[in-house]
């Protein structure tokens, strides 16, 4: 039986960005769509159309709020906010799908904002979480990514993860098929003959 932890609230730090979480009150702010607010709390510069500029705002709003409801002496597993230490600019979201024991497995997502993709901030931002979750414990880490994705593809393979099986998303069914990755803290030591590191 794992011991419980404190929750671990401060940002995970990267080369380049603060991994922040986003608590109850920046995300009741973005759901009132009081950006000045949020972006206060956060402490970073939050971009006019977040936090989807497709249009699912509200979607990914209400079920942040719900997972951090649901878990909350457990909330360092929800929703980060990937911001930029130099400047504070917010430059996507990240994050784990809820806590493993939860879940039954340690599980990544994040997105880049359009105008900062192609620097290698997710990539970043993923291994991050990853060596994280090693911290806490966890010895497996799982990302499900879409087979059309091809740069999405790009950032588990560039951190280490291999492709395990095939599913349907369980929380959007309509998306479809998606590819199923994991990467294990002890065959990555195997390969990399014992040095614990996971660089960006």
């Amino acid at each position: 039986m794992r011991a419980t932890r404190p929750v671990a609230t401060e940002p995970i730090q990267t080369e380049r960005l603060s991994l922040v979480l986003m608590d109850e009150a920046a995300l009741e702010a973005l759901a009132r769509r009081d950006l000045r607010e949020a972006s206060e709390r956060l402490g970073a510069d939050l971009p006019a159309d977040f936090p989807a500029p497709d249009g699912t705002d509200d979607e990914y709003i209400r079920l942040q709020r719900e997972k951090l409801r649901t878990h909350i002496a457990q909330r360092e597993w929800c929703a980060r906010l990937m911001v930029r230490r130099s400047d504070r600019a917010a430059v996507g979201h990240c994050g784990f799908h809820g806590p493993p024991g939860a879940l039954g497995r340690a599980e990544v997502g994040y997105t880049v904002f359009p105008a900062h993709r192609r620097q290698g901030l997710a990539t970043e931002a993923v291994a991050g979480l990853v060596a994280w979750a090693w911290e806490q414990g966890e010895r497996t880490v799982v990302a499900a990514v879409p087979p059309a994705n091809a740069a999405s593809l790009g950032v588990v393979r560039k951190v280490g993860f291999v492709q395990t099986g095939r599913r349907i998303d369980p929380v959007y069914p309509s998306f479809g098929e998606e590819l199923v990755f994991e990467i294990s803290r002890a065959d990555l030591l195997r390969e990399t003959g014992g040095a614990d590191v996971l660089a960006p």
